[in-house]
C-alpha cells in the first residue's frame, strides 16, 4: 500500500518539528511538503531549522532536503500533498482564513490551532471520546461547497489530562456535575522560545492567557452531539479552572476535584472508579490505529505519582496518567492527572486524529 502524502504547515516551529519527527516511518503517512513563514521559504528544511531544531533526534532524512514553501501560498501545496497538518503560529483570524483556503483548494486540514475550534461544523476531536463527530464534516463541506477539503481540529492540550477519565466515568453511567481543576502546565506549551527563563526559573506563573476559558468550555463541545448539521454543546459538567505555568519542560499536570450528579447511594466507590478507568478502551483501540495507546488511562498507586519526568512517556506519550485518587471532603473524589502536552496534547494527538479520519474513509478519494 502506498503511503498518503502529507504536508506540515508551520513546519519549522516547535509543534511542526514534532510532526516531522513523529511522522518518520509512519506506516500510513509520508511527509512530502513543508511550509512555514516567508522568511523560511526557499530554504532546505535542514537550513531553515539550523540551530533551532528542538527534538532530541536527527532531522528525518526524507524531510531534511525538502524546500520549505510559504504557507500563505496555498496553490504551491496542490499536487504535492493530499492533506496537511496545521501547526501554524499566526493570529487566529489569519489561521482560520488560511485553513479554509487550503480546504477550498481540495486539501483537508488536520489542525492543532485553536482558530476553528468553535466553528459549529468543525469537529474538535479526541478519538477515544467523540469519533462520531466526524459525521459533521459532510455538512461542513456542503456549507462551503467543498468537494474534498475539510477541517478537523484537536482541543487545547491541557484538556487531555482529564477528559478521558471524565468521559470514561460518564460512559459507565456515572455522570459528573461539577469539577474544580488546577492545571500545572509545562513551558513547552508556550512554544519556543516561550516564557523567558528569568520569569520561569524558581517561579510559578499563575496565569496563562485564554487557557482557563478553553479548559472550562472546550470540554462541552467534545462531550456534545451532532444535531442539525452542527455540534451542539453538552449542558455539563460545570468546570471552574485555574491555569498555571510551572518549570517543567514537557507534561501538563492537573489536580481535579469532582462531584457526581447522582444520589449518594448511587455514587461509585474508589475501587469502581479505578475499574472503570483501567478497563476503558474505545474506537482507536478497536481499530488498532498506529498512534493509539493500548491503555488510554493508566492508574498509578504510588503516593507521589504521577510525575511529569517519570510518567509522561507512558503508552507512547498518549495516556492520561492518574494518581492520588482519594475522597474529597467538599466534592466526591479528587485526583491528579498527567498527559504529555507535545505528544497527546499536540502533534501525536493530531496524527491520531488523521489516522481516525483515514480509517473512516475521509482520505479515500484524495
Amino acid at each position: 500500500m502506498s503511503k498518503i502524502r502529507v504536508g506540515v504547515l508551520g513546519a519549522t516551529g516547535m509543534v511542526g518539528q514534532r510532526y516531522i519527527h513523529l511522522l518518520e516511518n509512519h506506516p500510513w503517512f509520508e511527509v512530502t511538503y513543508v511550509a512555514a513563514s516567508p522568511r523560511s521559504a526557499g530554504k532546505a528544511y535542514k537550513e531553515a531549522v539550523a540551530n533551532r531544531w528542538l527534538i532530541g533526534a536527527d532531522i528525518p532524512a526524507g524531510v531534511a532536503n525538502l524546500t520549505v514553501q510559504d504557507a500563505n501560498d496555498v496553490k504551491s501545496a496542490v499536487g504535492k500533498c493530499q492533506f496537511v497538518f496545521s501547526a501554524l503560529e499566526m493570529s487566529k483570524d489569519a489561521i482560520k482564513a488560511l485553513e479554509e483556503e487550503y480546504a477550498a483548494n481540495g486539501i483537508p486540514v488536520v489542525s492543532n490551532a485553536s482558530a476553528n475550534r468553535w466553528t459549529e461544523d468543525v469537529p474538535m476531536l479526541i478519538p477515544e471520546i467523540n469519533a462520531d463527530h466526524v459525521s459533521v464534516i459532510a455538512e461542513q463541506q456542503k456549507h462551503h461547497g467543498w468537494k474534498k477539503g475539510f477541517i478537523a481540529v484537536k482541543p487545547n492540550c491541557s484538556l487531555q489530562t482529564y477528559m478521558m477519565p471524565l468521559y470514561a466515568l460518564q460512559k459507565a453511567g456515572y455522570p459528573v456535575k461539577r469539577m474544580i481543576i488546577t492545571t500545572l502546565q509545562a513551558v513547552s506549551g508556550a512554544g519556543y522560545p516561550g516564557v523567558a527563563s528569568f520569569d520561569m526559573i524558581d517561579n510559578i506563573i499563575p496565569y496563562i492567557g485564554g487557557e482557563e476559558e478553553k479548559t472550562e468550555k472546550e470540554c462541552l463541545k467534545i462531550l456534545g452531539k451532532v444535531s442539525g448539521g452542527k455540534i451542539e454543546n453538552a449542558a455539563g459538567p460545570v468546570v471552574s479552572s485555574t491555569c498555571t505555568r510551572v518549570p517543567v519542560i514537557d507534561g501538563h499536570t492537573a489536580t481535579v476535584n469532582l462531584e457526581f450528579d447522582l444520589p449518594e447511594d448511587k455514587k461509585p466507590s474508589l475501587e469502581e472508579i479505578e475499574r472503570v478507568w483501567t478497563s476503558f478502551k474505545s474506537l482507536p483501540q478497536e481499530l488498532n490505529l498506529p498512534s493509539a495507546p493500548e491503555h488510554p488511562i493508566v492508574v498509578r498507586h504510588e503516593e507521589n505519582r504521577p510525575q511529569p519526568r517519570r510518567d509522561r512517556e507512558l503508552e507512547k506519550g498518549m495516556a492520561s496518567v492518574i494518581g492520588r485518587l482519594r475522597p474529597c471532603n467538599i466534592f466526591d473524589v479528587k485526583f491528579v492527572a498527567l498527559s504529555h502536552n507535545t505528544k497527546r496534547g499536540a502533534a501525536l494527538g493530531g496524527i491520531l486524529n488523521a489516522e481516525l479520519l483515514k480509517a473512516k474513509g475521509f482520505f479515500d478519494n484524495l
